[in-house]
């Protein structure tokens, strides 16, 4: 796996690392629970936009997380159908 993934130094640990964990239990979240969950997915979300406005300044990251926001704005209008 380090080959392939070309990993030459040892794991240094980044924001990035725990904000991609909080949006992969959002997701389990949404597909157990429901669509309410979507408030912590949009709250994870923010977190990085002003995280990648403030700190990163990558566009990357910004439109990343202006995507999972807009998703998840999307998921709380489905409820309020």
């Amino acid at each position: 796996m380090k080959k392939f993934f070309r990993i030459d130094t040892t794991y240094k640990f980044e924001w990035n690392d725990l904000r991609c964990f909080a949006t992969i239990v959002n997701v389990a979240l949404i597909m157990i629970y429901g669509l309410s969950i979507a408030w912590f997915g949009l709250g994870i979300a923010l977190v990085g936009v002003i995280k990648d406005l403030t700190v990163d300044h990558r566009i990357n990251g910004l439109l990343m997380h202006i995507s999972n926001a807009v998703l998840n704005v999307f998921f709380l209008m489905q409820i309020w159908k």
